[in-house]
């Protein structure tokens, strides 16, 4: 989980005590504890948190994770999480653990708007520079039907929004340690801004968790 220094994550040990926690702090200041965990960089929205999990965890993971936002619930702040009052603890409450370990990867969120339209098509966060910019010298390049060397067409995608997923240590170590450290240094290096940026990779979490890009 990525927050803000000024967001109150209290919820998540009171309510969800069974799920060991990893908060990042991305915009820490003198004020924050030096026991809490923080980010290199505030870019990329939640993207920096997460992957930083990832990489500083890889060889000690455990066997099932959740990737969610600082906000409990609420249609204001949550209103992209998909359960009744928008809650996380009842995401979490009722995730099939079972499904998710035979399938890898779960997106938290059912609705497919926004982010899936009737036909599949383009996303105009993922234009071909883009895809090939994340993509590219990673050991296992997803395919994508229009994801080769002489194309120029933007990818086909589309997925649900909003960056919140579950994924099983398994899923995660089909790719090496390397292209996580890549996927970051692509959110760090790239001109795009943080929100820009954190876009691109909330369209990604599918592709990078080897699900088809559609």
């Amino acid at each position: 989980m990525a927050k803000l220094e000024q967001e109150d994550t209290d919820w998540v040990a009171e309510k969800l005590p069974d799920w060991q926690r990893a908060i990042y702090t991305v915009n820490p200041s003198d004020a924050t504890s030096p026991d809490s965990l923080t980010t290199l960089f505030n870019k990329g929205h939640e993207s920096m948190a997460y992957l930083t999990y990832v990489i500083d965890h890889y060889s000690s993971l455990p066997s099932t994770m959740a990737f969610i936002h600082p906000h409990r619930s609420g249609f204001w702040n949550a209103w992209h999480t998909d359960t009744p009052l928008h809650d996380n603890v009842y995401a979490l409450e009722n995730l099939q653990i079972p499904f998710l370990q035979h399938n890898g990867y779960v997106n938290l969120r059912c609705n497919w708007a926004p982010g899936c339209g009737k036909v599949p098509g383009t996303n105009q966060h993922i234009t071909r520079q883009v895809w090939q910019e994340v993509f590219n010298d990673t050991t296992t390049s997803p395919s994508n039907n229009s994801n080769s060397a002489t194309s120029t067409a933007d990818p086909t995608l589309a997925v649900a929004c909003c960056a919140q997923f579950a994924v099983s240590r398994e899923q995660v170590h089909k790719r090496p340690l390397e292209d996580y450290i890549k996927f970051r240094d692509w959110v760090i290096h790239t001109e795009k801004s943080d929100a820009k940026s954190g876009r691109v990779m909330e369209y990604l979490w599918h592709v990078i968790f080897g699900m088809d890009p559609v």
